[in-house]
């Protein structure tokens, strides 16, 4: 079993919390933060085995193969 590690971004919304990979644009919810999350990585864990099985995980190991990552807030004005 390989563990890989992708960036997880979670907002409140009006129902609830939205939680999205935006690395492989990969999104769930839940009625809590930790349940948005293990949402998320149970759709991570479908989306990767299915990208095994058409052959495609190679292809999303070398686009997302350096762990570092940075993630800010933005704010703008226009």
């Amino acid at each position: 079993m390989k563990t890989y590690n992708f960036t997880s971004v979670i907002w409140r919304e009006k129902e609830g919390y939205v939680s999205k990979c935006p690395e492989l644009g990969v999104a769930s919810c839940g009625s809590g933060v930790e349940e948005a999350l293990r949402n998320l990585k149970e759709a991570v864990a479908l989306y990767l085995e299915n990208a095994r099985e058409l052959g495609m995980l190679r292809q999303i190991e070398t686009e997302f193969k350096y762990k570092e990552r940075f993630t800010s807030t933005l704010e703008v004005a226009i």
